[in-house]
């Protein structure tokens, strides 16, 4: 069972861009979906959090307001729409799943292989 991450490329500053995070499994059971990012150097930074319970969205300080977190029911998919991209949102971005609601890596159980954003003109 395995998370997949998808969705990053090159983009400019202010366009946008949306991650996917096939989770099928883990939302079937409860999980909450999570992403992450990390830049080269820096610590893994926690972006945003999805609750299936109750639909529940949780955003970081440097993403609030520019990025949506949300569950395609469909597809079984979480996604991240980031808008107003800005350079220092390039990184690698995670998703995770945890049984709580958290913003410390050491919460989420599992992880997916990362996708990479970089944003620059």
């Amino acid at each position: 069972v395995q998370l997949q991450a998808s969705g990053g490329g090159l983009v400019q500053p202010g366009g946008s861009l949306r991650l996917s995070c096939a989770a099928a499994e883990f939302l079937s059971q409860g999980f909450s979906i999570g992403w992450f990012r990390q830049a080269p150097g820096k610590r893994r930074e926690w972006v945003s959090t999805f609750n299936p319970y109750d639909n529940g969205t949780y955003y970081g300080d440097s993403v609030k307001g520019r990025f949506t977190i949300s569950r395609d029911n469909a597809k079984n998919t979480v996604s991240l729409q980031m808008n107003s991209l800005k350079p220092e949102d390039s990184s690698i971005y995670y998703c995770a799943a945890t049984r709580v609601v958290a913003t410390t890596p050491k919460e989420y159980l599992y992880w997916g292989q990362g996708t990479l954003v970089t944003v620059s003109s």
